[in-house]
């Protein structure tokens, strides 16, 4: 009888160390898939919103955001600076990243995306920093305080409402974000140059970076 558990106990480790190495071969292969097509992805998606545009197009700075996020408030002066400092020479991309955390972020971007909808991006990206510190880190829905932010810009508010509660919408903010989690982002903000992530957020940094893509 021992000697029967002893052998059904190796061929248990076996069989269980054969599934495991399996899984983790899998795994990896997995992993490796992803990240193969996130190297080889642009930052700028096809129906990304752009606040200003190059007429060259040479070089592009990406920045994924959270509405709801300190640091993203923080870094607006600074983005505002650099799109006065380069608006003629670079095209600055805003990109989704609503982390899940932050009880009201992805219904901002929403709203954000139901205002773009209307031609009014810039106006309702600016309008949610502005007034960040009034509506962020509350963890009630706040879909009527983006509403009003709607009718103080004038837009259309059934459109708004249609496509603020339209699935569409969502969708089109999952897919920055999920486009971020290939890219390898992790947090907000963060920047890419022309594809090339800059792991640092401050002005002469950034600045650094659109100077030698420039060249």
């Amino acid at each position: 009888m021992f000697r029967i558990l002893t052998t059904l106990a190796v061929v248990t480790a076996v069989v269980v160390t054969a599934i495991l190495l399996t899984d983790a071969r899998e795994d990896a292969s997995r992993g490796s898939g992803a990240e193969a097509r996130a190297g080889g992805m642009s930052a700028v998606g096809p129906d990304s919103h752009r606040l200003s545009t190059a007429a060259d197009g040479r070089v592009t700075l990406v920045e994924f955001l959270d509405f709801e996020c300190e640091a993203c408030r923080a870094m607006f002066p600074t983005v505002e600076r650099l799109r006065e400092q380069y608006r003629d020479r670079v095209t600055f991309v805003v990109r989704y990243f609503p982390i899940p955390s932050h009880f009201n972020s992805e219904r901002a971007a929403r709203a954000v995306e139901a205002a773009a909808q209307q031609g009014r991006f810039e106006q309702m990206y600016q309008r949610m920093f502005e007034t960040q510190a009034a509506w962020g880190e509350q963890r009630v829905a706040l879909d009527g305080v983006f509403r009003g932010f709607a009718a103080e810009l004038g837009l259309e508010m059934a459109a708004f409402d249609a496509a603020y509660d339209n699935p569409a919408t969502a969708a089109r903010v999952r897919a920055d974000f999920d486009d971020g989690l290939a890219l390898g982002v992790q947090g907000t903000p963060t920047f890419f140059v022309n594809d090339t992530r800059i792991t640092t957020n401050s002005y002469p940094d950034l600045a650094a970076a659109l100077d030698t893509a420039l060249g």
